[in-house]
C-alpha cells in the first residue's frame, strides 16, 4: 500500500515523494499526526453539527405557520421572549390592505412533570380554534376537539417521554397530566422536534391557554400571524402594516425575516451559540498544533539532510514543496476517519436527543477545504526554522 501511493505521489508531483516517505519512515509518528487530525475534524464536525442543530432547530416551527408575516413586539428576538402586544395591533393588522387573515396566538412554555419526577419543558402555543394558524394538517384535522376545555396536541418528537405514549394517542386514547394546577387532556398529535431550550411543543386552544397561564390575559396575544391576499407582495403589505402600526411595540417582518434574525440573535447573541463558535475554532487550533508538531519533529530530524541540499543550491520553493506535501497527505488521510467517526457520532446525537443534527452535503467538503488551510498553515510555520538555519553550521 505504501508503494502504491509513493508511485501515485511521484507521478502526481513528478519528482521523488519525499514528504510521503519521510511520513511512513516512522509508522508511530505518522498514526499519532493522523489521529490529532482526524480528533480535530471530529471536533469540528460535531461542533458544526450542534450549531446547524440549533439554527434547524429555530426554523421549526417558524415553517408550521400559516403565515406570510408575523407581527410580534418590538423587544422579541425570538419567539419565547418580547413583551405581549395589545390586541387592538390585531383589529389594526385586518384594516391594511392586502391582509387576507390574521390571528392572534399566544406563547408560553410550560414544565411538565413526568411519573418518574423528571420535569420535560413544552413551548405552548395558544390559537383561535376557529382560525387555521398552522399549515399542519394533523393540528387543522383536530381543530375542533381543541374547541373542547383543557385539550391539547402534543409534538410526538417531544423527548424523553414513554415510548408508548405516542402510539396510544394515535390509536385514539387521550392522555392526561397536570400542569399549572390543571388537567390538561391530549387528543392528538402533531409533528414540529424539540430544540435546546425546549423538549416539544403543545397545541391549546386560546381559552385553554388562558387557564393554564393565568397571568396572561385576553387582550394580550404575543404574535399575529397575518395571511396575504392572493397575488399581493407580501414586502408591500410588511411596508403598510410598519406605516400603520406604532413602531413603539411593533415589529413587522415577513416570516422568512423573522426567522432568520431569530437565527442570527441566537447563534451570535445567546451564549449557547456563541460556545459552539468557540468550539469550532478550539478544533482548528488543536489541529495546527497537532501538525504542527509533526512536522517541525520531521524538520528537526531530516534538519542536516535539507542543510545538504540547502548547500547545493536547491531553493526554498524545494524545502516547502516537501512539508507541504507531507502537510496535505496528514490532512487528507486525517480527514477521512474523522468524518466517519463524525458521522456515527451523528446518528447516536440524533437518536439519543432528538435534535435536528445532519450531514449536509457540503459540510465536509467545506470541512476538507479548513483541514487542507490548516495542514499547510502548520507547515509554512514548521519551514521557517529550516529557513533560519545555516549549512555550515550544521556540520
Amino acid at each position: 500500500m505504501t508503494r502504491l501511493v509513493a508511485r501515485l505521489l511521484q507521478r502526481l508531483l513528478g519528482r521523488l515523494p519525499i514528504g510521503w516517505l519521510q511520513l511512513t519512515h516512522n509508522r508511530t509518528r505518522l498514526a499519532a499526526a493522523l489521529a490529532g487530525v482526524a480528533f480535530a475534524n471530529i471536533l469540528i464536525f460535531v461542533q458544526l453539527g450542534f450549531l446547524g442543530a440549533l439554527i434547524e432547530s429555530i426554523g421549526l416551527p417558524y415553517r408550521m405557520m400559516n403565515a406570510e408575516i408575523l407581527v410580534a413586539a418590538s423587544d422579541a428576538n425570538t419567539l419565547s421572549d418580547g413583551s405581549p402586544l395589545p390586541r387592538q395591533r390585531l383589529y389594526q393588522t385586518l384594516a391594511v390592505p392586502g391582509v387576507a387573515a390574521a390571528t392572534a396566538v399566544y406563547y408560553n412554555r410550560l414544565d411538565w412533570k413526568q411519573p418518574d419526577g423528571t420535569i420535560r419543558t413544552l413551548d405552548v402555543f395558544g390559537i383561535d380554534p376557529s382560525a387555521q394558524a398552522f399549515r399542519s394538517a394533523e393540528i387543522n384535522a383536530e381543530l375542533d376537539r381543541l374547541k373542547l376545555s383543557d385539550t391539547a396536541l402534543i409534538d410526538r418528537k417531544t423527548r424523553n417521554v414513554p415510548k408508548d405514549l405516542f402510539p396510544s394517542i394515535g390509536a385514539g386514547r387521550p392522555y392526561q397530566f397536570e400542569a399549572n394546577n390543571r388537567s390538561i387532556t391530549v387528543v392528538g398529535t402533531f409533528e414540529i422536534g424539540g430544540g435546546f431550550s425546549a423538549d416539544g411543543y403543545l397545541v391549546v386552544s386560546d381559552q385553554t391557554f388562558l387557564r393554564l397561564f393565568k397571568r396572561r390575559v385576553p387582550g394580550a396575544p404575543n404574535m399575529i400571524f397575518v395571511k396575504v391576499e392572493p397575488g399581493v407582495p407580501a414586502a408591500a403589505v410588511v411596508d403598510r402594516l410598519r406605516a400603520a402600526l406604532p413602531a413603539s411595540d411593533t415589529t413587522i417582518r415577513t416570516v422568512a425575516e423573522a426567522v432568520a434574525s431569530d437565527q442570527r440573535f441566537q447563534t451570535t447573541q445567546k451564549p449557547i451559540g456563541i460556545v459552539f463558535g468557540f468550539g469550532i475554532v478550539i478544533g482548528v487550533l488543536v489541529g495546527v498544533i497537532i501538525v504542527y508538531q509533526v512536522l517541525s519533529s520531521d524538520v528537526a530530524d531530516h534538519l542536516r539532510e535539507y542543510a545538504t541540499f540547502k548547500a547545493i543550491g536547491y531553493k526554498r520553493g524545494f524545502f516547502l514543496g516537501i512539508v507541504f506535501e507531507e502537510a496535505l497527505v496528514l490532512a487528507l488521510l486525517g480527514f477521512i476517519p474523522g468524518l466517519v467517526i463524525a458521522l456515527l457520532l451523528y446518528q447516536i446525537i440524533a437518536a439519543s436527543t432528538g435534535l435536528p443534527i445532519s450531514m449536509p452535503g457540503t459540510r465536509p467538503l467545506l470541512v476538507l477545504m479548513g483541514t487542507l488551510a490548516m495542514c499547510t498553515l502548520s507547515g509554512a510555520i514548521a519551514t521557517r526554522r529550516l529557513e533560519r538555519a545555516d549549512p555550515a553550521d550544521l556540520f
